[in-house]
């Protein structure tokens, strides 16, 4: 009796102790990815406000940080760095926040992308040492279905930085204010996840595949539809806000349309990792794509707050989705070391969504709206989600 007593006592430790390291995974990346990359998107019409930066320089600055969150990703992926995977994300961790609360200080354009670039390299280390360590304990202790709890860490973030970016705003803060306050907001989650991702003896890495990948044809198109996507979604992620500023009509939706973004980002991994379990990952990566693809189109195609709040609801409802269901579709075809694919997707990806922000930039100053852009993005959706469809079965 005492043996079996034991045994659940144990047991139960072992699931709150997974449910704590999926927490911890959790607000890591509500803090480096939810904030610390995308809280740009709802401070960006107040620092156009406030200091007369254009739309091209807020195209600019923008990629300067997916330059950074690209070059980080594959740094990270290199099997040579020395030191645990806790220490690199925590590390990694500080300073998003520290970066991000940094913009408050900053008073020129040049100062916004350095600052903007490290807060890059730092959010793809958080995503990629974190995730990581995070799911190979969760395997370890048998519980893989809390994957979706640290995944929703990015809605999680992008939702909680909504709020406080409008609580602050309606208070009279400014947008020095509103950098310095989401810092604050990152740092705090930093003590928590100290506290709920013990350092503790890392489960042993699986072996290498040896050889080399062979060419696939599937994982080259789903190479370059995940490009597609880093491109497709970014500058909806980037512009949305300050579009609904711009709009006189629409100008009280301003803080209700990244919030959206963010709750409908909350849940959406486990559904579309559903949703997946029954079509399959390439197809659920292609139905996502065109969705997204649809609610980007809506942005600037549909009229009044409905449309609006029903894109930010496809948008946030798909990127996170999407990212999951791309990296595990990738590694289920790569035939040799899957860490090439891997960096291969993630190199195409940051290409993507760094050349959206800036093209969209200009376009808007050529043209003096985000239109063209948009549908641009909305098409390269759209033949993403044809380039990986499997429409046979089998």
């Amino acid at each position: 009796m005492t043996s079996d007593s034991e045994a659940v006592q144990s047991g139960n430790e072992l699931a709150r102790g997974a449910t704590a390291v999926a927490l911890g995974g959790c607000l890591a990346l509500a803090a480096a990815m939810g904030i610390g990359r995308f809280v740009y998107t709802p401070i960006l019409p107040f620092m156009v406000e406030g200091i007369g930066l254009s739309q091209a320089e807020a195209g600019i600055i923008a990629s300067a940080n997916f330059l950074g969150y690209l070059l980080g990703a594959l740094a990270a992926a290199k099997a040579s760095l020395p030191g645990g995977r806790r220490r690199w994300f925590l590390i990694a961790l500080a300073i998003s926040a520290l970066t991000t609360a940094a913009m408050a200080a900053a008073a020129s354009v040049p100062l916004f992308i350095l600052l903007r670039f490290a807060s890059g390299v730092a959010s793809a280390f958080v995503l990629v040492f974190a995730s990581a360590l995070v799911l190979d304990r969760l395997m370890a202790a048998g519980r893989t279905g809390l994957w979706a709890l640290h995944f929703a860490g990015v809605g999680v973030g992008i939702a909680g930085s909504a709020v406080l970016v409008a609580l602050l705003a309606e208070g009279g803060v400014g947008w020095r204010g509103l950098w310095l306050a989401s810092g604050a907001l990152a740092l705090a989650a930093l003590f928590a996840v100290l506290r709920l991702v013990p350092a503790e003896q890392e489960p042993a890495a699986p072996p290498k595949r040896n050889g080399r990948a062979r060419p696939n044809p599937r994982l080259v198109a789903l190479i370059v539809a995940y490009g597609l996507f880093g491109f497709g979604y970014v500058i909806t992620a980037t512009f949305i806000s300050t579009q609904v500023r711009l709009t006189p009509a629409l100008q009280w939706l301003e803080p209700y349309v990244w919030l959206t973004v963010g709750l409908a980002g909350i849940p959406s991994v486990a559904v579309w990792g559903w949703i997946a379990r029954r079509v399959g990952n390439g197809r659920g990566f292609a139905v996502a794509c065109l969705l997204e693809g649809i609610g980007v189109a809506l942005s600037v195609l549909g009229s009044g707050a409905v449309a609006v709040l029903l894109a930010a609801a496809l948008l946030g409802g798909t990127i996170m989705g999407i990212t999951a269901l791309g990296l595990v579709h990738a590694r289920s075809l790569s035939s040799g070391d899957p860490r090439r694919s891997i960096a291969l997707m993630t190199a195409a990806f940051g290409l993507g969504q760094m050349i959206g922000p800036s093209f969209a930039g200009f376009a808007y100053e050529a043209s003096g709206a985000f239109t063209l852009p948009t549908l641009a993005a909305s098409a390269a959706l759209v033949v993403a989600f044809a380039l990986t469809m499997e429409w046979r079965r089998g």
